[in-house]
């Protein structure tokens, strides 16, 4: 079990650097980019047509499209065997 905290750490980290960089790239697309509408998370919530209602929207866009899969993967992935 010990060599699997390894890569879980490492999934982990690639997973956060991702979420972060699309907060980082939405809160640019609202700095610069002028004239957006505002977005709205799973067409729902509508976020501000501001660098931190990009951010928060990039943000929360890329953990649910990532994390979803990913907790499929470890749900999954907990129920094989070892030994097989």
């Amino acid at each position: 079990m010990s060599s699997n905290v390894g890569g879980h750490r490492f999934v982990l980290g690639l997973y956060a650097a991702l979420v972060a960089v699309a907060g980082a790239a939405g809160y640019l697309t609202g700095t610069f980019v002028s004239g957006l509408s505002p977005p709205q998370f799973l067409f729902l919530v509508p976020f501000p047509p501001t660098p931190l209602g990009f951010a928060a929207y990039g943000a929360l866009t890329i953990a649910l499209v990532l994390g979803v899969p990913l907790a499929l993967v470890v749900y999954v992935s907990a129920g094989l065997d070892d030994a097989a």
